[in-house]
């Protein structure tokens, strides 16, 4: 056998036959080194060893990397050891738009992926855009997918036991109560009579104002200041008065979006990192307790204010009718009325709903408009002909115009349009359940009992087996019938609403808000976007612009002619 391995050994490195004189010289040598220090001999050995060790972990910091980068063809990302996926979240974190980067990943797995986050942590989680999962998790086995006690603690801080966060009875309390009053003919009637009252008085004003003094204006900021005021007068009976020539500084609006997006760097933070961060009070945690005392203020005012007027009123006939009102009338389940910190959760989380949603879903919608001129003309020629059909039995004034609710009915065109911005850009990108109990999903994703699951909103929409080729196209034709009329989609489909039992209570006022707002600024503007403004989204619980929308508005003729459009 030695004999078989020498001739191997010599047939791949085949020995010369050495001369005589030569093999003196080696000689001669080997007892030169021989005579060498002992140091120098241990100092080659040290340095062979630590060379040795060094190719060692080389060759395994190399094979643990092609094995990591291969699960990203299965798994949809690298999983490293230790660190799991981390290491792809946190370049992902960097980037412009991490939707678009949870878009990329669910394409390559079909619709569906496990994110696996560092051992210990509670990162990891089931993420879907699969519509037959959202309709599981939305409505058939809506009991077994609640909020979770991990998304509760993750947002306590800001939310509370709100609406938004909360689960079981106390949600349904509060659903229940928002429901009833939500569809109360008092409540429609304040809702058309205030924002009607804000777009012609405030909104039009400012936009006016732009236009005079031929100076851009950040369009988000504006809309978020006329929902704000929107929400409070319908919500808690208060008007704080942010949307006003100039725009005074409002110390609320900066706290509220810095509360929210410190909150959602929570979501990509293993638990026992941002709750050592809250301890040492550094970081975002450090940026959320600051925010947060703005946020509390506010809120603290709003009530106490409502206490006053409530107090002071004896006639219910001349009572508000808002949501603060109705729950410091009612008794929790020990009969008691909700404490001070309930009412607090009650505003926080209706500001959310009814502030962000609407104008961030206005400020994409307009940017697409500048990008999409022959939708915007569109639009125009259905307000046209609306006008036109009023103008035979009314001949109001065009300066001040007012739609009326039934016009704003009629606009189909203009819902298809706002709609598809919806699609592609929802106010609420993401969202968050839990697993009470074993589960499967439809499409065969196995879910242990605790798993939690983020269902992409934005990733649906931009999914060609959802939507077809064109899904990432603007295209509000897609939303209407053969006679033109506006047809809705399943909520499991387009879920900028959410689905199931926890359907949006304020989606019919949504969109009579945006549709309202958006015609009476077509109607007398032309929005054009600022040039090279950097238009991305901002990572935070609401797809805010992080930028902002700068605009330059200039003036319609008010006698708008049909045109055809090619």
């Amino acid at each position: 056998m030695s004999t078989q391995l020498f001739s191997h050994i010599n047939y791949f490195f085949p020995m010369q036959t050495s001369h005589p004189k030569t093999m003196n010289n080696i000689t001669t040598n080997t007892n030169n080194l021989t005579a060498a220090p002992a140091t120098t001999t241990g100092e080659n050995f040290v340095f062979f060893r630590h060379l040795q060790l060094l190719e060692i972990f080389a060759a395994i910091f190399v094979f643990i990397a092609i094995h990591s980068l291969r699960q990203k063809r299965k798994q949809g990302l690298p999983v490293w050891p230790v660190l799991g996926m981390l290491p792809s979240l946190a370049s992902a974190l960097q980037s412009n738009n991490m939707y678009e980067w949870i878009s990329n990943v669910l394409k390559t797995q079909n619709g569906t992926f496990h994110f696996k986050g560092p051992w210990f942590s509670n990162l990891n989680c089931v993420v879907t855009s699969d519509p037959r999962n959202l309709e599981y998790l939305l409505k058939t086995k809506f009991v077994n997918f609640p909020k979770g006690p991990y998304f509760r603690d993750t947002v306590r801080d800001l939310l509370g036991d709100g609406i938004f966060s909360a689960d079981n009875e106390t949600w349904q309390r509060q659903r229940k109560t928002a429901s009833i009053e939500f569809h109360s003919a008092k409540f429609r009637n304040l809702t058309t009579e205030s924002l009607r009252e804000l777009v012609h008085q405030r909104l039009l004003t400012v936009l006016d104002d732009s236009v005079q003094k031929l100076t851009a204006l950040d369009l988000q900021e504006v809309l978020l200041r006329l929902t704000f005021d929107n929400v409070c007068m319908i919500a808690f009976g208060v008007d704080p008065g942010c949307l006003q020539k100039g725009l005074p500084e409002i110390p609320f609006a900066k706290a509220f979006e810095d509360a929210t997006e410190a909150t959602i760097f929570r979501f990509v933070t293993p638990t026992c990192l941002w709750k050592l961060m809250r301890y040492l009070n550094i970081g975002t945690e450090k940026k959320l307790k600051e925010s947060l005392e703005g946020v509390d203020e506010f809120a603290e005012d709003v009530i106490q204010t409502r206490k006053k007027e409530l107090s002071s009123r004896c006639d219910e006939k001349k009572m508000k009718s808002d949501l603060l009102t109705v729950f410091m009338g009612l008794k929790d389940e020990k009969g008691e009325p909700f404490s001070h910190k309930f009412l607090r959760d009650i505003c926080v989380n209706f500001i959310l709903a009814g502030r962000d949603t609407s104008s961030v879903a206005l400020s994409w919608f307009f940017w697409l408009l500048d990008r999409n001129p022959i939708v915007e003309q569109k639009i125009l020629e259905e307000i046209s002909k609306i006008v036109k059909e009023r103008e035979v039995v009314d001949d109001d004034d065009e300066m001040v115009m007012v739609f009326k609710a039934e016009e704003i009915k009629k606009m189909d065109y203009l819902q298809a349009a706002i709609s598809e911005a919806l699609r592609l850009y929802p106010s609420v990108p993401v969202d968050h359940k839990e697993v009470v109990e074993d589960e499967k999903f439809p499409d065969g994703t196995e879910l242990k009992k605790g798993t939690k699951v983020v269902y992409a909103i934005y990733a649906m929409g931009r999914a060609e087996a959802i939507w077809g080729k064109d899904c990432l196209e603007y295209k509000p034709e897609r939303w209407l019938g053969r006679d033109g009329r506006y047809m809705s989609e399943s909520a499991y489909k387009f879920t900028a609403f959410n689905g199931g039992p926890r359907l949006c209570l304020g989606k019919d006022f949504a969109y009579y808000q945006m549709k309202f707002v958006a015609a009476s600024i077509i109607y007398r503007y032309h929005v054009k976007v600022v040039e090279n403004h950097p238009v991305v989204p901002k990572l935070a619980l609401t797809m805010y612009m992080k930028h902002g929308l700068k605009v330059h508005l200039s003036r319609r003729d008010q006698k708008i002619t049909t045109s055809k459009v090619n």
